[in-house]
Parts: C-alpha cells; structure tokens; sequence
C-alpha cells in the first residue's frame, strides 16, 4: 500500500494523534520512536499496520521490524506526510506503528505477594501518565491503572513520556475508584491501599511496603478524591525541605515506587 496525499486512511491515523475519541473507536493509537516500537513488538502488541518513508533506504532496524510485522499492513508514505504524523521537526521518521490497545481488565494485572500497583487518580496531563508508566516500570510494579475523569493513556504524549514502558507494564483504565476497590477486595492476600498526601499520618520510609500494595496517587493539582481516601487503609507523606510544599504527581509516584523497590531488594522481594 502507498499514500501520497492526505485520503482517507490518512486522516484517520492523523486524529488518532489528538482525537481521543478517533483512538477509542478504532481501537488503535500511534506508536512513534524506536524504542516505543521495539518494545511493543518486544511485549507482543497487536500491530495493525507499519507506516515507512517511502524515499530513503531504511535502516536494519526498521527492515526487522516490517519483517517482524508481516502481518500488519506495510504501507509506504510520502516523507512529508510521514512528518506530520511522526511530529518530529527534525524530519520525517523511518517508521511510525498504528497499534490495538490492550483492553482494560483486571485479570492484566498479576496478583499474589509481589503485588506492586500503582492507581492515578483523575490525572489532567498525558504526559504525567507517560511519566509515572516509566517509574512504574523502572522500579519493578506490576501495574498501573488510570481512574476517574482523567487524561488518556494512549495519548502521543503519554506514549511519547513512557518511553516504551507503556508495553512492559500492564495499564488499564478504569474509571470508578469502587470497581478498582472491590477488585482488590477480593485479591488473596488482600493488599493493603496507600495513599499519598503531605499531611500523612507516617513517612514513606516508615511504612513497610514489602507485601501486596496498591499505591494511590491523587491528581495534579486537588490530590486524592474523598472517595479514595475513605477507601485508604494508611496515607503516608513524602518528608521534604526547602521552599516546595509538595511534589509533582508523576515525581511523588517515583519517590514511593522508589522506597518500596528498596525495601523489597534489601529483604529478598
């Protein structure tokens, strides 16, 4: 298949850059980068279709791709087109993935001791989803789950911000905090719901996170819901000097990740 002009099929992959509701209906949303693609294909996602630059010799990396991806659509692509949807300033890039989302069920989500989730609650910036993924994954949860209102994980910017770990770390979506709260009810053994806030009852280094926990972060800028906070079983508080008075939302996740991680390889978890 080849595009030169902006028809049909074009126009669908451009909204799915910033028409959430494009990406829900067609169940797909665009994957830009050569890390992101290598780890989607790393993880075993779905690819619909391989958009190349149809006027240059590719690289091996994305020869190994279209030859990974055999049974997605091949589709060479005008350079300047290929710019728009790969947003690169710089020039046109060799391949962009068009990509079927993972669908949004708990059962994505291992259970067990080792339990390390992290919920977001009512995030506004796509970007702080991408953000808290990439911690998520650095620091070994086992999952991510986007609650509420909220910003949308397979938005470029969220993808973009995951730098791949997007496909690593199973993310759902789910938008009532009682669904998320039940689900973990009935988890064996339960864990234990932790909140963040700077008025916390214990610090972060305080707790001992070596069990099963699911983790709550509050929006970027009203915090926790009432609805989470009555559903916390503990909040604790991140100790900070200086002039800042709290922690960017993405950045709070990391620090907690980041405690709980060092907690679980001192003891052997």
């Amino acid at each position: 298949m080849r595009i030169t002009t902006r028809n049909a099929q074009f126009q669908v992959w451009q909204s799915l850059l910033t028409n959430r509701k494009t990406r829900q209906r067609e169940g797909e949303f665009l994957v830009q980068g050569v890390r992101p693609i290598t780890l989607a294909l790393e993880h075993g996602w779905d690819f619909r279709a391989v958009v190349f630059d149809a006027s240059r010799k590719l690289s091996r990396w994305a020869t190994g791709v279209l030859e990974s991806t055999r049974s997605a659509r091949q589709v060479a692509m005008s350079p300047e087109l290929i710019a728009e949807l790969g947003e690169k300033s710089e020039g046109p890039p060799e391949l962009i993935a068009v990509v079927a989302m993972r669908p949004d069920r708990f059962d994505r989500i291992v259970p067990g001791e080792g339990l390390l989730t992290v919920v977001f609650d009512r995030p506004t910036q796509p970007g702080n989803i991408g953000s808290l993924i990439r911690s998520a994954d650095a620091f070994g949860a086992t999952g991510v789950i986007v609650t509420g209102h909220a910003a949308d994980v397979y938005d470029p910017k969220s993808v973009r911000a995951s730098t791949g770990s997007l496909f690593a770390v199973p993310t759902i979506r789910i938008p009532s905090p009682r669904d998320v709260v039940d689900w973990a009810g009935r988890l064996r053994p339960r864990p234990l719901l932790v909140g963040t806030d700077e008025a916390g009852s214990v610090d972060v280094d305080g707790h001992n996170f070596r069990g099963p926990h699911v983790i709550l972060i509050g929006n970027e800028t009203s915090g926790l819901s009432t609805t989470w906070r009555e559903a916390a079983d503990l909040m604790v508080r991140i100790p900070m000097v200086g002039s800042a008075s709290s922690l960017n939302a993405a950045n709070a996740a990391t620090a907690v990740l980041y405690e709980a991680a060092r907690q679980r390889r001192r003891h052997g978890r």
